[in-house]
C-alpha cells in the first residue's frame, strides 16, 4: 500500500475573524491562522441539519513554518438565526476516532443547540483530514489468546511486533507526529479560526484524554468542559487499558448475564447468571474447535464470540442484539464452517491506526514480551472475557518518538464537569475517581446502577439536566453528585433505542 500523501487544503489564506492574543500568544501565530473557515453542505454526510468545512494545520507544532501541512475536516449544526453564544467542540473518543457526525447526536437538546454551535473534528489521522494506515495489520485477532503454549504465545506477541511495524512504516513521518500534543493544537487553531476567545468541549471515552490535555496546554481557552466516561487520564495508555479486563468482566457479570437469564425464553440461555455465563463458555470452547459461518459471511470463532459479547457491553441498548446472535451462536455451534471463503472486504483502518500511534505516542510503555505474557495470565485468568486481550501491546514495539506531555493536573483550569456511569466497562468508575482527584477543581457526577459507555444526551433527564445547566446556564455544582441509571431494555418492547456514536477502542 502506497504511503500517506500529506493533504493540502484548498481554503485560502486569507483575513481572519479577530481574536485577542494573549501575552505569549502572538510568536505561536503562523501564516495558517489567517484561514477563514467556509461552510458548506458535506458532500459526504446525506444530513441536511450538517455542513463541513477543512482548515490546514501545520503537519509538526514544533516545527509550524516548515510548509509541510495536513487537512482538518470539521463539521457543525447549521446555526440558529441570530447566531449562537459560543462553541462547543464535541469528541467521540477513541483515542482519535472521526467525529464529524457526532453533533448529529445533540440535535434534540434544544437547550444546547439554541445557545451554542456545535462542533464536530475527525481529528488528524482519520476520516476526511489526513489519513493515516498500518495497512490494515491487526494483532488482536490473529488467534486466541486464551491458548497459552508456547507456539501460540510467540504468535500472538510476533503479531503485536509486526502489527507495530506496519504501522509505522506505513505512516512515515506523519505517524511520529500523530499525538495528543499535537491534536490539541490543532483544536486551538480550530477555536481560533472559530473566531472564539474560549471554547466549551463535550468529550467522550477517549475525548476526555483529549480534553483534559488541551485544558492543560490551553487553560485560559477553556469555558466549560464535560468529560462523560472518563478514562484515567492522569495515567499512561498502557495502564488504562490494563482495566479493561476487570471493567468488561464487572459488566458482563452484573448486568447482561441477570439480563439474559430474564429473558430466557427468548434467548434459551439459562434462567440464571451462572448458566448463562457457562453457555457463554460451552458455545466459546465449540466454536473454538469448530467456527461457524454466519449467513452475512462473518465467521465467528472463539475470539469471534467475546469480541461480540464485548461490544455489546457498551450499551444496553446492544444488549437484544448480542443475546439473540449469542444464542443463535449457541445452538448452531455443533456444525462446522462453510468452506467456501466469504469475499475479502477491504475496510479503512485510519481509526484504528490513529488509535495506535496515539496510544503508543504519547505515553512510555513499560516491558517486552515476557513482561506482556505475565500480564495476560494475570488479567485473563481474573477477568476471562476481556483479560486476555491487550489492545496496546503493539506499543512494547513501538519506536516512539520523543514526547513528554504536560501532565494534567487542573491547575489553573476553570471547574469541569466528569461524568461517569458506576459501571462502565471500557472506562471503569476507579479511574475515573483516580482522574477526578488528581484534577483540581473536577466535578464528578456519578450515574448510580449504570454501565452505559456515554451517558449524556442518551435519554437520562437528570444526567442532561445537570450537564446543560453547566454548559448553558453556567452553573457549576458545588461538590460531587449522583444521578440515577436508566433501566436495562425489554426486548419484547419495540421502543427504538437511540444508536450510540461514541467509538469504541475494541
Amino acid at each position: 500500500m502506497r504511503k500517506v500523501v500529506v493533504a493540502v487544503s484548498a481554503v485560502a489564506l486569507v483575513a481572519t475573524l479577530p481574536v485577542p492574543a494573549q501575552a505569549g500568544e502572538q510568536d505561536q501565530r503562523t501564516p495558517l491562522h489567517a484561514q477563514r473557515l467556509t461552510w458548506a453542505p458535506c458532500d459526504d454526510i446525506p444530513e441536511p441539519t450538517l455542513e463541513c468545512s477543512t482548515y490546514t494545520a501545520p503537519q509538526d507544532w514544533r516545527s509550524p513554518r516548515d510548509g509541510k501541512t495536513i487537512t482538518i475536516a470539521i463539521s457543525r449544526l447549521k446555526p440558529k438565526p441570530g447566531g449562537t453564544r459560543g462553541s462547543v467542540v464535541t469528541n467521540p473518543g477513541g483515542p482519535g476516532a472521526p467525529g464529524r457526525i457526532l453533533p448529529l447526536h445533540f440535535q434534540t437538546r434544544s437547550r444546547l443547540v439554541d445557545n451554542f454551535e456545535i462542533i464536530g473534528v475527525d481529528p488528524r489521522g482519520v476520516g476526511a483530514s489526513t489519513n493515516l494506515t498500518c495497512a490494515n495489520a491487526d494483532s488482536l485477532t490473529v488467534t486466541d489468546p486464551r491458548d497459552r503454549s508456547r507456539e501460540n504465545v510467540k504468535l500472538i506477541y510476533d503479531a503485536a511486533e509486526r502489527h507495530a511495524a506496519a504501522c509505522q512504516r506505513h505512516s512515515g513521518e506523519f505517524g511520529k507526529v500523530v499525538n495528543t500534543e499535537q491534536t490539541v493544537k490543532d483544536y486551538d487553531l480550530l477555536r481560533h479560526l472559530l473566531g472564539r476567545n474560549k471554547i466549551s468541549w463535550i468529550g467522550y471515552s477517549g475525548g476526555t484524554w483529549t480534553g483534559a490535555h488541551y485544558a492543560t496546554y490551553f487553560p485560559h481557552r477553556v469555558d466549560k468542559f464535560v468529560f462523560d466516561s472518563n478514562t484515567d487520564f492522569t495515567t499512561t495508555f498502557q495502564n488504562s487499558s490494563a482495566e479493561f479486563g476487570p471493567g468488561f468482566e464487572r459488566r458482563f457479570r452484573v448486568d447482561f448475564l441477570p439480563w439474559a437469564a430474564k429473558y430466557h425464553s427468548l434467548y434459551g440461555l439459562g434462567t440464571t447468571a451462572e448458566q448463562v455465563r457457562q453457555k457463554y463458555e460451552e458455545t466459546r470452547a465449540k466454536l473454538v474447535k469448530s467456527p461457524v459461518q454466519r449467513p452475512d459471511g462473518t465467521v465467528f470463532n472463539g475470539v469471534m464470540l467475546d469480541l461480540l459479547l464485548i461490544q455489546g457491553l457498551y450499551s444496553k441498548n446492544n444488549f437484544p442484539y448480542t443475546a439473540q446472535t449469542f444464542s443463535e451462536l449457541a445452538q448452531t455451534a455443533t456444525a462446522p464452517a462453510a468452506t467456501a471463503a466469504a469475499p475479502v472486504v477491504q475496510y479503512p483502518d485510519a481509526a484504528s491506526a490513529t488509535a495506535f500511534a496515539i496510544s503508543c505516542n504519547d505515553t512510555k510503555f513499560s516491558g517486552g514480551r515476557d513482561h506482556l505474557a505475565r500480564e495476560a495470565e494475570r488479567l485473563g485468568r481474573q477477568y476471562p472475557l476481556a483479560g486476555w486481550y491487550q489492545t496496546t501491546a503493539p506499543c512494547a514495539f513501538w519506536k516512539r518518538p520523543p514526547l513528554q506531555l504536560k501532565a494534567p493536573t487542573g491547575k489553573g483550569v476553570p471547574p469541569v464537569l466528569m461524568v461517569q456511569s458506576a459501571r462502565d466497562p471500557a472506562t471503569p468508575l476507579e479511574g475515573a475517581q483516580r482522574a477526578h482527584r488528581k484534577f483540581a477543581n473536577s466535578r464528578m457526577l456519578t450515574v448510580t446502577d449504570e454501565g452505559d459507555h456515554g451517558v449524556y444526551a442518551f435519554g437520562n433527564p437528570c444526567v442532561d439536566d445537570v450537564v446543560e445547566s453547566f454548559i448553558v446556564d453556567g452553573k457549576i455544582p458545588r461538590k460531587d453528585s449522583t444521578c440515577p441509571g436508566i433501566p436495562l431494555p425489554d426486548p419484547t418492547s419495540q421502543t427504538q433505542a437511540k444508536t450510540s456514536l461514541i467509538a469504541n477502542h475494541f
